[in-house]
């Protein structure tokens, strides 16, 4: 009896772990939709309502965006993956079908968000994903469409900010880089500029969740120094090139190492300074 209240625990333990893993896959697939499409809070209740395709209310939409809505109700699905479905169908190509634009006329708020942008939630050359498919996503029976999910490993996440700091600095010192970098890192608060500060000098580095947070400011800060491009990065390319950049870092033998590899290394530049003799003039 005891064997099998434990093994019943433990599966109630994994189910739970999986629903929280799937709400904050959520949360990011919903503001990185939000973000790639530059949609305000009241586009997508605004197009359920409009376009009769169920029913999700402005406050459900921003407790979805922060992880916090644990148990929303059907038509929240329902809405949220028929109108993904529509814009795969009828927004095609940026270009807004002339049923879709003739069911907005009464609504020009609406159509002038999705004439700027009407990005769907789908991965290149897959289906786009319904209100069954976004659901699976938020109980973590699915993954979301890599572009869509935002999710930062702890094991990652000090990989990740030494690659930030040899990014931002182009692997220079951060000593030559710290007025220009600190000048362009949009954030006034003074604890976050100092946090931001210590890593890019790496004194510290950032946690997963912080380094989550930090991305839509990373990118304004690639775009303040002219290093994201004539049109920017979104959060999601941010943390792509900061992974790549981390590889690069690894392949290049900058990962941690054991203090006897450091010496042997201090030791080995001592050397090649002995070997070149004295400074002229010395």
């Amino acid at each position: 009896m005891v064997a099998i209240r434990i093994r019943i625990a433990s599966q109630y333990v994994g189910y739970r772990d999986d629903l929280t893993a799937g709400r904050v896959a959520f949360a990011h697939l919903i503001r990185v939709w939000h973000g790639r499409n530059g949609w305000s809070h009241r586009v997508l209740p605004g197009l359920a309502e409009a376009l009769d395709l169920g029913r999700v209310h402005n406050s459900q939409l921003s407790m979805l965006r922060n992880g916090k809505l644990a148990s929303p109700g059907p038509e929240v699905f329902l809405a949220l993956g028929r109108i993904n479905q529509l814009l795969a169908d009828q927004a095609a190509g940026g270009s807004l079908a002339p049923e879709l634009r003739q069911r907005l006329v009464a609504h020009p708020e609406l159509l002038a968000a999705l004439e700027a942008s009407a990005l769907p939630v789908q991965a290149p050359d897959e289906p786009v994903l319904g209100p069954g498919e976004l659901l699976e996503v938020f109980v973590g029976l699915r993954q979301p469409p890599a572009a869509f999910d935002l999710r930062i490993a702890d094991a990652e996440a000090a990989a990740l900010s030494a690659a930030l700091a040899d990014l931002l600095c182009a692997g220079r010192p951060w000593r030559l880089c710290r007025e220009p970098v600190l000048a362009a890192y949009p954030v006034a608060k003074r604890q976050r500029r100092e946090r931001f500060a210590e890593v890019m000098a790496g004194q510290r580095d950032y946690s997963a969740a912080e380094l989550d947070a930090e991305l839509p400011d990373l990118s304004l800060t690639l775009a303040a120094l002219g290093g994201a491009g004539d049109n920017g990065l979104q959060s999601d390319q941010v943390l792509e090139l900061l992974r790549r950049r981390a590889r690069e870092l690894e392949e290049r033998g900058w990962a941690a190492a054991p203090q006897s590899d450091l010496g042997a290394a201090i030791r080995a530049q001592l050397g090649a300074v002995a070997v070149a003799g004295p400074h002229p003039g010395a």
